[in-house]
C-alpha cells in the first residue's frame, strides 16, 4: 500500500512533466528509491540527470509535499532518493492498526486445489515428510489470508507396489487380517520390499496383486481398507501434532472411477500410441531443449501408474471444483513427473485451470547429506519430535517443568521456522542445536519476541491513539519495517514462498528488540511519547502473531 501511494504521487508529476509513469523500491540510502531515469533517458533522448532534477524539482514544489515525504532528491548517475515523512509513516500505521487484516488485499478471487503431504499409505512417515506438510499447510494459509476459495488434499499414495508388498506379507505370515497391527505393518513393509528387490519372482507376485487390486478384487479389497484404516489414523496423529489439516482426506485410489472416462478421452483425441505394449501419450513439444520422455498411461500388463492416477485426479478436481489453480507441492525431483503429467492434461483438454508444480529440496544434516540418525537411516517423525524436545528441555532447568502443550508449540516453532525461513526449492541444513536457540534467526527467538512484547502491554494500559510525531532513529526504523509487511506478504502469496514471511518476521522481532532495548517504556515520564511507543508495540505484537499463524507457528504461553 506504501509503495502503490507513493509511485502515484510521483507518477503523477512524472505524466504530467511528459514522461511514463514511475515505480519505487525498498533502499539502502533513504527509505525509497526510483530508478526508472535510465529506461526513460534511452526513450527521451536526455540526460538522467536532466529527467531527474526536474521530477524532483515539480515534487518538491507540491503543495501537499509534507504530508507525504520529509526529503525527495536526486542522486547521480540517475537515483531519486525519497525520504519519508513522520506524517505519512504514522497514518499509514494508523490504517493497518484499525483495519482488518492490515489493510492488505488482493484485487483477484480465485479457486485453488492444492494437493500436499501427499504420505505413503503402509509406511511410517520419515523426517522427509514434513517439508511438504509444513511447506502445503503454510502456502495453503496465505492464499486463505487474502479470501481465496481454497480446498486442500493430503492425496495419500495407496495405489502403488508397496500396498501389493502389504496385502502379500500379511497373507504370509498368516496374521488374521482383525489382528493386524499398525507396527506389523511397520515390520512387513520394509522386509518385504527388501525382498521383492533381492527375488524377481516374489517382486511380479506383489506387483499382480497391485494390479488386482486396481481391478477391484474383493479380498485385497477387504486388505487394502484394513491397511489403509492403520495407517491413517497414524496419519492424521502426526499432522495433527504439526498442526497440518486437509479438506480432503483423497488417495490415488479415489481416481479409480475416473480411469476409464481419462482413457477414452485420450483415445478420442488420438493421444494414446502403443509402446513396447504399454499405452503411452507423447508429450513432447517443438523447441524443447532436450526430448521429454512420454508419459506411460497403462503398462503392458494392463496396470495403472501415477501419471495414469494424477491425470485423472486432476479430471475428478476440473469436475468437482472447477478450480482456477492446481497446486502442487511435492519433491523437486518430481518435476520431469509433473511436466509430463501437466502437458498431457493440457493435450486432453481435461481442466482449464492453471497447473503449478511447488517443488522443494531435502533437508540435510550438518555434513550436507539428506538428514539419517546415527545408524544411518532416515529418522522416522515421531523419533524427530522426541530428540527436539529432549534439547528444548535440557537447554534450561526450568524447561523441564513445562507443561506438554506449550512445549509442543516450541517444538513446532523450532521445526517450522527452521525449515520455512529458507526458500522452499532449495536444500536447506537441519542443525537441531542451532534452531533450537533462543537468539539468532529461530523459531524461539520469534516466540520470545512476542512473549516480550506482550508482557509489555500487559504492565501498561495500551494506547488506541498515535501522534504524528517519530523519536529517534531505531523507533523509525521499527515503523519502517511495519510498513514492509504489505510488499512481503504479497511476494509469499504470488510466488507461493512462505519464507518471505519468515524474514520479514526475523527482521520485525530484530527491530522490536532494538525498540524495546533503546526505548524504556516504563520509565517514560512524556505521556505522548510513552503512547506512541505502546500502540507501535501493540501494533507489532499483532503482526507477529497473525504472520506467525501464517507459517503454523503458536505462540505458547511462557518461554
Amino acid at each position: 500500500m506504501v509503495i502503490t501511494e507513493l509511485e502515484q504521487i510521483i507518477s503523477m508529476v512524472s505524466e504530467k512533466l511528459g514522461y511514463g509513469k514511475l515505480s519505487i523500491k525498498k533502499s539502502n540510502i533513504a527509505d525509497y528509491q526510483c530508478d526508472d531515469l535510465f529506461n526513460l533517458a534511452k526513450t527521451y533522448h536526455k540526460s538522467p540527470m536532466v529527467i531527474g532534477e526536474e521530477i524532483v524539482s515539480e515534487i518538491n514544489k507540491l503543495d501537499n509535499f509534507n504530508d507525504y515525504f520529509k526529503e525527495v532528491s536526486f542522486c547521480n548517475p540517475g537515483f531519486i532518493n525519497i525520504t519519508l515523512s513522520d506524517t505519512f509513516i504514522n497514518r499509514i500505521l494508523r490504517f493497518m492498526n484499525d483495519t482488518n487484516k492490515f489493510g492488505i488485499k488482493i484485487d483477484q478471487h480465485k479457486t485453488y486445489v492444492i494437493d500436499y503431504g501427499g504420505p505413503n499409505i503402509a509406511k511410517p512417515l520419515h523426517v522427509g515428510h514434513m517439508r511438504p506438510a509444513i511447506v502445503g499447510e503454510s502456502i495453503k494459509r496465505i492464499l486463505k489470508y487474502f479470501d481465496q476459495e481454497v480446498i486442500s488434499d493430503v492425496h495419500y499414495g495407496d495405489f502403488g507396489l508397496q500396498i501389493g508388498e502389504v496385502i502379500y506379507g500379511i497373507k504370509e505370515k498368516n496374521i488374521p487380517l482383525e489382528n493386524v497391527t499398525l507396527n506389523d505393518l511397520n515390520i512387513i513393509y520394509p522386509s518385504i520390499s527388501k525382498l521383492c528387490k533381492e527375488n524377481e519372482e516374489i517382486k511380479e507376485i506383489c506387483a499382480n496383486i497391485t494390479k488386482e487390486l486396481q481391478d477391484g478384487n474383493l479380498e485385497y479389497e477387504t486388505y487394502y481398507k484394513k491397511i489403509l484404516e492403520l495407517s491413517l489414523n497414524d496419519i492424521k496423529r502426526i499432522y495433527n501434532y504439526l498442526d497440518v489439516d486437509f479438506d480432503l482426506w483423497y488417495g490415488e485410489m479415489d481416481s479409480r472411477k475416473y480411469m476409464k472416462d481419462v482413457e477414452q478421452i485420450l483415445k478420442d483425441k488420438n493421444l494414446l500410441t502403443i509402446s513396447e505394449g504399454a499405452s503411452v501419450v507423447d508429450v513432447s513439444e517443438k523447441g524443447d531443449p532436450k526430448e521429454l520422455p512420454p508419459l506411460i498411461f497403462k503398462k503392458s500388463n494392463g496396470a495403472y501408474l501415477y501419471g495414469s492416477t494424477d491425470m485423472a485426479t486432476i479430471y475428478q478436481r476440473e469436475q468437482d471444483f472447477h478450480p482456477d489453480y492446481i497446486l502442487y507441492v511435492t519433491d523437486l525431483r518430481q518435476k520431469l513427473h509433473f511436466e509430463q503429467v501437466f502437458r498431457a492434461s493440457l493435450k486432453a483438454g481435461i481442466t482449464d485451470a492453471k497447473l503449478e508444480h511447488l517443488g522443494f529440496g531435502t533437508i540435510n544434516g550438518v555434513d550436507g547429506k539428506p538428514y539419517k540418525t546415527r545408524n544411518g537411516e532416515t529418522p522416522k517423525l515421531d523419533d524427530l519430535f522426541k530428540e527436539v524436545e529432549n534439547i528444548f528441555k535440557t537447554s534450561k532447568e526450568s524447561n523441564k517443568n513445562m507443561d506438554d502443550e506449550d512445549t509442543k508449540k516450541i517444538v513446532n516453532a523450532i521445526l517450522k521456522f527452521a525449515d520455512l525461513q529458507n526458500n522452499r526449492d532449495r536444500d536447506y541444513i537441519f542443525d537441531i542445536n542451532k534452531f533450537s536457540n533462543v537468539v539468532g534467526k529461530t523459531g524461539p527467538y520469534m516466540l520470545y519476541t512476542y512473549l516480550r512484547l506482550n508482557k509489555i502491554i500487559e504492565c501498561e494500559k495500551s494506547s488506541d491513539k498515535i501522534s504524528n510525531i517519530i523519536y529517534n532513529d531505531v523507533d523509525r526504523n521499527l515503523r519502517l519495517k511495519i510498513l514492509e509487511l504489505d510488499s512481503e506478504i504479497k511476494k509469499a502469496f504470488s510466488e507461493r514462498m512462505p519464507s518471505y514471511i519468515a524474514d520479514y518476521l526475523y527482521d520485525l522481532a530484530i527491530c522490536a528488540n532494538n525498540f524495546y532495548q533503546n526505548n524504556h517504556i516504563s520509565s517514560c515520564n512524556d505521556n505522548i511519547k510513552k503512547a506512541d511507543w505502546l500502540y507501535i508495540i501493540n501494533l507489532t505484537k499483532k503482526i507477529l502473531k497473525e504472520m506467525l499463524d501464517l507459517i503454523i507457528i503458536d505462540v505458547p504461553t511462557i518461554m
